[in-house]
């Protein structure tokens, strides 16, 4: 297994759902955060369209905390501005899994198209919380025995 496994993209949908409601996908990042050694991919603009869904839902100033606080979490790729932010993100990124509420980036016909270009898991996040392996993952990128989560996921 590459460590391309440990790379994970959240599409924006998911971010500001992470935000603003207590379900799948904040326990499907909390997954990521509790793991020094997962890494939370993203783009500036999945950045923006995830932080212009937050203003839009609450408000502009707890999208503008929440694009500041994310920045330091997030590992920066770049890609055209044309290009889906989820699917660019993960690309540019080497990431195994994007996580989406989008169904049509899950379906077949789309991961035949996905799989001419590179290795992605595209789960929603409920899928993603419920299968996730941390031990065997780690076991299998690391090689060591798997210490149990190392970071507080909600700090």
């Amino acid at each position: 297994m590459s460590e391309a496994s440990t790379r994970v993209v959240a599409d924006a949908d998911v971010l500001a759902a992470d935000l603003l409601c207590d379900g799948s996908s904040r326990e499907a990042l909390d997954h990521v955060r509790a793991h020094s050694w997962m890494t939370l991919v993203a783009s500036d603009h999945l950045l923006d369209d995830a932080e212009a869904v937050v203003a839009e839902l609450a408000d502009a100033e707890l999208a503008a905390d929440w694009r500041d606080r994310i920045e330091q979490d997030v590992e920066s790729v770049e890609h055209p501005p044309s290009d889906h932010p989820g699917l660019a993100s993960a690309y540019r990124g080497e990431a195994a899994h994007l996580l989406s509420f989008d169904r049509g980036l899950g379906s077949a016909k789309a991961g035949a198209g996905m799989n001419k270009h590179m290795s992605l898991s595209v789960r929603p996040p409920d899928a993603f919380a419920r299968l996730f392996d941390p031990e065997s993952l780690y076991e299998a990128v690391v090689g060591d025995e798997y210490p149990g989560p190392d970071v507080d996921p909600r700090e």
